[in-house]
C-alpha cells in the first residue's frame, strides 16, 4: 500500500534507528525503497543486514553520487505502492505514523498530508518543541514557511512529486508544485516524526540555506524582488523556529 523512500548517504550513525521505526509501524503493508548514494561508510552494509531479515525493504545503490534530490527520484520510479512517503536516513517515525495517516488520507480524500513534528538533537536528545501541522495547508500558507517536513509527508501516487537538484530545498518546491495544482495539504496535529537537527546538514548554514529558499521561490516561477522580499519573511520564521526549539 505504501512506498517509503529513504535516500542514505553516510548515514551509519543513524540509519538503523530509522529502519527500525518502519519495521516497528502498526501499518504492516508496505515497502521500504533506500536508495543508497555511493556512501564511503558501512550503510549498505547495515541496510543489507536488514533487507536479509525482512522481505519489504529492498537496496539499491547509484553508480555515481547524485545527491538526495536525484536520490529521491530514483527512489520513486521503482515504487510499487498507491501511496508513497519520504523517511530520512536520520529521522524516526512513531510506530502509527502510517497507519494515522492512512486514516486521514482515507477519509479526507486528501491527494497530501504531513504531520506535526518533534526534534532531536544529532545525539538524539529530545527537544520540547513541536512543530503543529495546520488541519488545512494552503499554498499561500505554505509560502510564508514550510511546516511540511519532508519526513512526515505522505503523497497519493497519481501526485508524485519531482524532486529538482541543484542548490534548492528540493522538498519545499516539490510542496509548493503540488499545492499550486491540488486545494490544500491535509496536516494531522500528531507529532509522528521526530526530525533529528544534525549539525552537518546543509540547512545548518544560515546564509545558504537562505539562499536555497531564494532558489526556491524563483523555481516556482516568482521574479528576483518577490523572491528577495519571500525569502526575508521565510527566513524571520525560520530564526523563529530554531530559537524555539533550543530554548525547549
Amino acid at each position: 500500500m505504501v512506498s517509503i523512500i529513504m535516500p542514505a548517504y553516510n548515514a551509519e550513525e543513524t540509519i538503523g534507528a530509522s529502519i527500525n521505526s518502519v519495521i516497528s509501524q502498526t501499518e504492516l503493508d508496505w515497502e521500504l525503497i533506500v536508495i543508497n548514494d555511493c556512501s564511503k561508510d558501512s550503510t549498505a552494509e547495515l541496510v543489507s543486514t536488514f533487507a536479509k531479515l525482512d522481505s519489504r525493504i529492498f537496496l539499491y545503490t547509484n553508480e555515481n553520487n547524485l545527491g538526495v534530490a536525484s536520490a529521491r527520484n530514483e527512489g520513486i520510479k521503482r515504487a510499487n505502492g498507491q501511496w508513497l512517503a519520504f523517511l530520512d536516513s536520520d529521522d524516526i517515525w512513531h510506530k502509527e505514523k502510517l497507519h494515522k495517516q492512512l486514516q486521514l488520507m482515507h477519509t479526507t480524500g486528501a491527494a497530501i498530508s504531513y504531520t506535526s513534528t518533534a526534534y532531536m538533537n544529532h545525539d538524539g536528545v529530545p527537544f520540547g518543541h513541536v512543530l503543529q501541522a495546520k488541519q488545512r495547508l494552503y499554498y499561500n500558507d505554505l509560502l510564508k514557511r514550510n511546516l511540511m517536513s519532508c519526513s512526515s509527508v505522505m503523497v497519493r501516487r497519481d501526485v508524485t512529486p519531482f524532486f529538482v537538484n541543484g542548490d534548492v530545498h528540493e522538498d519545499y518546491v516539490a510542496w509548493l508544485n503540488i499545492l499550486q495544482n491540488e486545494k490544500c495539504a491535509y496536516g494531522l496535529d500528531e507529532p509522528l516524526l521526530t526530525y533529528r537537527l544534525a549539525y552537518s546538514s546543509r540547512s545548518g548554514n544560515r546564509l545558504r540555506s537562505a539562499k536555497m529558499i531564494y532558489n526556491a521561490y524563483c523555481h516556482v516561477g516568482y521574479g528576483g524582488v518577490a523572491s528577495l522580499l519571500l525569502t526575508l519573511r521565510y527566513s524571520i520564521h525560520s530564526i523563529t523556529k530554531r530559537l524555539q526549539i533550543k530554548r525547549s
